[in-house]
């Protein structure tokens, strides 16, 4: 392993939708979608100002940004609390193997309790084997009894004429 760099952590405002669009773009390279990216700059900046997700940047010391984490809160139904869901976390490629995502999750876990959160949860993509690594050396609890399911954009126009 790398040598372990010196992380602190800033939460994003709006005039990082640049910023934030960068990164988007970056992780969905990495995972193989950057066809089914559809948002936008000013997307981003509307949804940061109205607080649909807020972000996390881990930076260096000299203020560049290693990797971010895209969160939003959900609902613990069964205790009647908020949680933490992890839409996205992203390392670039030159910043990895230096243990920044592990310190992005931690700093998370530690916003999810500062918060009173009830849970934290998130979905990784199973070919992903450093981020379910990192995920399992973490002791988080694999779901493994739950199925993920989804209706993109194009299946809720689709059904939406049959409703």
């Amino acid at each position: 392993m790398k040598e372990e760099m010196n992380i602190t952590f800033r939460l994003g405002t709006e005039e990082d939708s640049e910023l934030i669009m960068q990164l988007i773009y970056e992780l969905a390279e990495y995972e193989k979608l950057l066809d089914q990216v559809t948002t936008d700059e000013e997307k981003v900046r509307k949804s940061t100002s109205n607080k649909e997700f807020e972000t996390l940047f881990a930076c260096l010391d000299d203020g560049t940004v290693a990797g971010y984490a895209m969160f939003f809160p959900d609902y613990a139904s069964l205790v009647g609390k908020q949680g933490l869901y992890l839409e996205n976390i992203y390392v670039r490629p030159e910043y990895r193997e230096l243990g920044i995502g592990e310190k992005i999750m931690r700093e998370l876990v530690r916003i999810a309790n500062e918060r009173g959160y009830a849970k934290m949860e998130w979905h990784c993509l199973e070919w992903n084997t450093p981020a379910n690594n990192l995920y399992l050396k973490l002791d988080t609890e694999q779901k493994l009894d739950w199925i993920y399911y989804r209706l993109s954009q194009n299946d809720l126009a689709r059904l939406k004429t049959n409703y």
